[in-house]
């Protein structure tokens, strides 16, 4: 049945056609929406990514606590130093209503939110240990008082110790390693371990080398000395008038009836003549000092390196630095002089497996495993063993090397980075990583990017910084002539007192 002549000769709808046309209509926009996305994205300045860390901070008078961002966390109110034990964990310890004429003072712990966190101990404090100039606090663990004695906690809130102790420290220098001190006695508590490895009898503990893995020097209440491991164990008795520090081999250097002797840990003598002094033992080969002058023997006895050194220090491969004449070379067993005497210092940096020599003026030279010269002339500023590179600076230019002194750009080895040092014409800005620029090239100086995604900059001898996408957090504004370290979080910089890890503005 006809609908009428109208529709009957009326073209039919192609529905092939139509269907093509969605889709080239579809495949069309999403063209337009990818590009503009893509657009976007390469005008978006790249963002840095960090996990959120805390830290004291400092103004007008006040202390208070910050973030990575910047933001403050703990309003600058307080007139004491907030202590923040370890960045990454929002635990706060405010010391308050503070009496200097009788020494007293209260304490509580805030976090994040300013609520307060284990109430139920008294007068909580971080246990703070330094080495050189290096100021930390023990990670995990706080001290808190009860009737006048000392016990530990961890920063949960949870009793590793009860308050019986009359004093509780750090042993300087040696990490995860607390003393603990009863009735003029000490003993040790491993912070790694959540216990008592000495309990508190002994007259004096000290570490047996600058780590806590070798054990401790331990001096008993008759004034002799043995040494203790971190699992408990006795491995030299109590019978030796003095124990150096100084261990190699399962062997130790000992003092006994005013003799001094290597033995072996199970006491056998090993050496006990030809040497005033034992500096360092490496493999069979010793360093001994006598009559003020240095040199190698064996254990057997065998002189490898005479006695006529003014120092003498290990490095790889039977090779030793050595001064003589106030110059320093490198030589080998068998007193053979690799490197001439020319330098005035030279370092090993076991790290990274090579030699950093001083020349005449104050330059430094790279010597590596081969006893090759891979780089003269330059200041180092950073050996990072983690991501494997060495920073230098030549010629007010900074260059990158990895550990077999390839040469780098800061795009390879900095891979967490978004902004990258460039200079041109006398003149600092930065990069991205795919090599175009983000800031252009108008400070005096300028610095890398921190673990934070900050950089400082410097203009007509004032600083500032920027932030992670090159935008200005300060402009220059900062005069930081007596700051040894030079560091931003956004507007804050860091106190001129290198060993506090505080900010300020």
């Amino acid at each position: 049945m006809s609908r009428g002549k109208r529709y009957d000769t009326e073209p039919k709808l192609n529905l092939k056609k139509v269907i093509a046309t969605i889709i080239a209509i579809a495949v069309i926009t999403m063209f337009i929406i990818s590009l503009k996305n893509l657009l976007l994205k390469s005008s978006k300045k790249e963002e840095f990514s960090t996990m959120t860390t805390y830290y004291s901070a400092y103004s007008n008078g006040k202390w208070g606590v910050i973030d990575n961002k910047g933001s403050v966390i703990i309003d600058l109110n307080y007139k004491e130093m907030i202590v923040v034990p370890d960045k990454k964990t929002d635990l706060f310890i405010v010391t308050y209503d503070v009496n200097y004429e009788n020494g007293t003072y209260k304490t509580k712990i805030l976090d994040k939110n300013g609520r307060e966190k284990l109430s139920n101990f008294n007068n909580v404090q971080a246990i703070e240990n330094y080495n050189n100039n290096e100021v930390w606090y023990e990670s995990n663990v706080l001290k808190y008082q009860e009737n006048g004695k000392w016990g530990l906690i961890t920063f949960d809130g949870k009793e590793i110790i009860p308050a019986d102790y009359d004093k509780i420290y750090a042993l300087p220098g040696i990490q995860k390693s607390i003393i603990i001190e009863k009735d003029g006695l000490v003993g040790l508590v491993s912070n790694s371990l959540g216990e008592i490895v000495i309990k508190p009898n002994y007259a004096e503990i000290t570490s047996l080398t600058n780590t806590y893995d070798n054990g401790y020097i331990v001096k008993n209440k008759d004034s002799y000395y043995g040494i203790i491991t971190t699992d408990k164990k006795t491995i030299l008795n109590f019978k030796y008038d003095d124990i150096s520090h100084v261990t190699g081999g399962d062997m130790y250097v000992v003092t006994e009836e005013g003799k001094t002797k290597l033995i072996k840990k199970d006491g056998e003598t090993v050496l006990d003549s030809g040497f005033d002094e034992i500096i360092s033992i490496d493999g069979d080969s010793i360093i001994i000092k006598k009559d003020g002058k240095y040199g190698v023997i064996k254990v057997s006895g065998t002189v490898v390196i005479p006695l006529e050194y003014d120092d003498l220090k290990y490095t790889f491969d039977r090779n030793y630095i050595a001064k003589k004449n106030d110059k320093y070379g490198i030589i080998k067993s068998g007193n053979e002089t690799i490197i001439d005497f020319k330098y005035l210092s030279a370092t090993y940096r076991k790290e990274a497996n090579f030699i950093e020599a001083e020349t005449e003026d104050y330059k430094t030279d790279i010597i590596d495993s081969s006893l090759n010269t891979v780089l003269s002339g330059v200041i180092i500023s950073e050996v990072n063993r983690e991501k494997g590179y060495i920073r230098v600076r030549l010629d007010d230019e900074y260059q990158y090397y990895n550990f077999k002194f390839e040469k780098k750009k800061p795009q390879d080895v900095l891979t967490t980075n978004t902004l990258f040092l460039v200079k041109e014409n006398g003149k600092y800005g930065y990069e991205n990583k795919n090599g175009n620029k983000v800031v252009d090239c108008i400070y005096d100086d300028a610095t890398e990017q921190n673990e934070l995604g900050y950089v400082a900059v410097n203009k007509d001898g004032l600083w500032g910084s920027l932030k992670s996408n090159g935008s200005v957090a300060l402009n220059p504004s900062v005069n930081l002539n007596n700051n040894l370290y030079i560091d931003f979080i956004n507007d804050w910089h860091s106190y001129e007192e290198l060993n506090m890890n505080v900010y300020t503005k």
